[in-house]
């Protein structure tokens, strides 16, 4: 049987271990991300919006570092959004801090009601490098 090669980004393993779930897996020259969101060291959600999808991305980068990634690396991204209707535009405002340069990555944005207390969750899947 294979091991999953897990991937954690440094100081937040026991958080990651606690949830019971890997913050990224390696497989097939690919990496899966877990959904990040904007949670502080303590896994508490950041309270204002803005912050809260600075911290999602500040904690999507720290995973791609782990495993030898950027964002450059990323070549598709699924958002989760709660009140997406009300929140997009701003979500997408700061998220341009992020994003780069053309060519972008595939993007499928996705209106939930729920997300654990967060408004925001971004999942990747990246190629790794060679």
């Amino acid at each position: 049987m294979n091991k999953r090669d897990v991937v954690f980004p440094a100081g937040r393993q026991a958080l990651y271990e606690k949830n019971r779930y890997s913050p990224a897996v390696r497989s097939g020259g690919f990496l899966f991300v877990s959904g990040q969101v904007g949670s502080r060291e303590d896994g508490s959600p950041e309270p204002e919006l803005d912050a809260q999808v600075r911290r999602a991305f500040a904690n999507l980068n720290a995973v791609l570092a782990a495993a030898g990634c950027s964002f450059d690396d990323v070549a598709d991204v699924t958002l989760f959004i709660v009140e997406p209707q009300a929140r997009f535009e701003r979500i997408w405002d700061v998220a341009r801090e992020f994003w780069g340069q053309a060519p972008y990555p595939t993007v499928t944005a996705v209106g939930v009601t729920w997300l654990y207390g967060f408004d925001f969750e971004i999942k990747v899947i990246a190629r790794l490098p060679d």
